[in-house]
């Protein structure tokens, strides 16, 4: 007889949501409040509930309290486990204090980077903000902390979450703003087979990359999209695409899989057969 499949352990990732202070819109465009809002709606709409939400950093547009208390609000229709980082648009303690129930965002004094061990995936949080700079930074301590925890339970399947994606993407004027000390990084999870997969932010868009076996990839936005345009000097725009978040699944047999789920009301679902047979 075979063996019914596992049940899943499924991951919601949403990221890049950039929320203003109330009523204003990003770029004098994006309502980035409505967007996330939707958002939310959509994850408790979802047939198969996540078993954690991962927030993958950019959580506000310019990092003031306000903003974050605006975050808060919305967040709090979320009934899930909650586990953000910080991307470059954040300020750490403004983020840590206007969400003091999470211990996990002071597990590490100076960066917001942290393990969490009560998962079936244990969960590896990267900081690579550096203050003031669009750009991202793993540099010596933070590293040297990651090889640290990964050490300490080999044994255990891991995923990091980081805002910057430690692979090129080909979008010239986001590589630009990219991680500076990928490739040591990389040297660390060479050490670490237990790594299976890579999730971040930042780019505004789906984009997968494998490195040794390992999935990398960054997730689209609840709100606005960065242009597809792979030229090297493509200008730095984004678009008002459909938006969307990552649902990412977890089996010890099969191991990752990732979907995108696109926010809104579409037509459908239509059935594809009728009476047996498909429909002509």
């Amino acid at each position: 007889m075979n063996k019914a499949p596992a049940k899943p352990f499924l991951i919601a990732q949403i990221s890049d949501m950039h929320i203003k202070t109330r009523g204003a819109l990003s770029y004098r465009v994006v309502d980035t409040a409505r967007h996330l809002r939707e958002c939310i709606a959509h994850i408790k709409s979802l047939r198969q509930q996540p078993d954690i939400v991962l927030a993958t950093g950019d959580l506000t547009d310019f990092g003031k309290p306000e903003e974050y208390g605006l975050l808060r609000e919305i967040l709090g229709e979320l009934k899930l486990p909650l586990y953000m980082i910080p991307g470059n648009h954040d300020e750490r303690g403004n983020m840590r204090a206007a969400f003091p129930e999470y211990a996990y965002l002071r597990q590490h004094e100076e960066f917001i980077q942290y393990a969490i061990e009560d998962t079936p995936v244990r969960i590896v949080a990267l900081d690579t903000v550096v203050p003031g700079a669009s750009g991202g930074l793993l540099c010596e301590k933070r590293l040297g902390w990651l090889a640290a925890t990964l050490r300490t339970r080999q044994e255990a399947p891991t995923v990091i979450i980081m805002h910057h994606p430690p692979f090129r993407t080909l979008i010239g004027h986001m590589d630009e703003i990219g991680l500076e000390g990928a490739s040591a990084f990389k040297c660390v999870l060479a050490n670490h087979p237990q790594v299976k997969a890579v999730l971040c932010g930042h780019l505004h868009r789906p984009i997968e990359a494998v490195w040794r076996g390992i999935l990398m990839s960054t997730s689209p936005s609840p709100a606005h999209q960065v242009t597809l345009d792979l030229s090297p000097d493509a200008p730095s725009c984004f678009m008002m695409e459909p938006p969307a978040m990552r649902l990412h699944a977890w089996t010890a047999d099969e191991g990752w899989l990732s979907h995108t789920s696109y926010i809104g009301k579409f037509d459908g679902p239509y059935p594809f057969f009728e009476d047996g047979g498909l429909i002509d």
